[in-house]
């Protein structure tokens, strides 16, 4: 009777061993599969956005400016593949008014270059109306043609960018919405920094910082003309107001007319840039902030610009605009 008792016992015992450990073990692959899941899913949002350009989910919002489009202006040079592909591109964003190229070569656009990119623009119509693409021709090749005054110019938001750079019209959208909500600054993608040099000219001075910069410190005081909304009246300003000696030395040394225009907003109105969140397609090869030495050259033209706008106006910040729909956690 007694060892039949402590034989019962001992089942008991290892029954309910297996039976925890059973449960461990359920617990243990249940997590395991739900880690799997959310990495999975992750992972196939980001890889989505990433292989497409025209991401267009969530849809953008429609606020009470719906109305209200922007207009584009492409600066380009003896780039044409990337200039069409640019086009084609932009040309399905939603609020997309009109296309401003800004050609600055020796030879107009030829004949077949037009025929493509016009056909591009009137093959997406919008809601009952269509892009207008035209091309702004100056004799002069020079950096500054990117801010010249564009008389015909019908919505107050320009979207200034580059013809190798792509964003998601997504994100295009999300930042012109941005822009509707400060419309006297610069929004933009491509946030640039500056701070004063105390090494030099006892803190007279100052240095330009890039993307790293920026990544490290957490601030920043530029948003480059690569890719940034700002409102019609800057060109206005640019072409008149712009002092004639910074053209020049723009025009000269090829560089720094995107510093010049963040030196004007920002001494019109006294306030920082914003930053936006946004992935961005370099579907160029090279430019000339590969070449040697170009984080001292951007140095030099912030001191020369400050120097003659006689004060630094740029002024620093830690803001960025997140579109929330595309993030998990906020």
């Amino acid at each position: 009777m007694r060892g039949s008792y402590f034989f019962n016992r001992w089942i008991e015992q290892r029954v309910r061993l297996l039976a925890i450990s059973a449960v461990k073990s359920f617990k243990i692959k249940l997590l395991l599969f739900f880690c799997v899941g959310l990495t999975l899913i992750v992972f196939s949002t980001s890889a989505s956005s990433f292989f497409l350009w025209n991401n267009q989910a969530p849809a953008p919002y429609y606020g009470p400016d719906f109305r209200k489009g922007y207009s584009i202006v492409m600066n380009t040079w003896k780039r044409y593949d990337l200039l069409k592909q640019s086009i084609k591109h932009y040309s399905s964003c939603p609020r997309l008014d009109s296309v401003h190229i800004v050609w600055s070569e020796p030879d107009p656009p030829s004949d077949s270059l037009l025929k493509y990119l016009y056909h591009v623009v009137k093959s997406v119509p919008k809601d009952g109306h269509q892009v207008k693409l035209k091309f702004d021709i100056n004799k002069e090749d020079s950096l500054n043609n990117r801010f010249k005054e564009i008389k015909d110019l019908e919505s107050d938001a320009v979207f200034s960018i580059d013809d190798d750079v792509i964003f998601p019209c997504s994100s295009v959208e999300f930042a012109f919405d941005v822009w509707l909500s400060a419309p006297d600054t610069m929004v933009g993608f491509v946030p640039r920094v500056h701070w004063v040099d105390y090494s030099k000219g006892g803190g007279s001075k100052f240095k330009y910082g890039g993307w790293w910069s920026v990544w490290w410190t957490g601030t920043y005081s530029m948003v480059l003309s690569k890719a940034a909304f700002f409102h019609k009246k800057y060109f206005i300003l640019y072409t008149n107001q712009m002092p004639t000696s910074l053209k020049e030395y723009i025009t000269k040394n090829r560089n720094c007319e995107d510093i010049a225009m963040s030196f004007l907003v920002a001494n019109a109105t006294g306030a920082p840039p914003i930053w936006v969140k946004g992935k961005i397609f370099e579907i160029g090869s090279t430019g000339i902030s590969s070449l040697g030495g170009h984080s001292e050259k951007r140095s030099e033209c912030v001191n020369r610009f400050a120097s003659v706008f006689g004060r630094m106006p740029l002024v620093s910040t830690s803001v960025k605009a997140v579109d929330s729909r595309n993030i998990w956690f906020w």
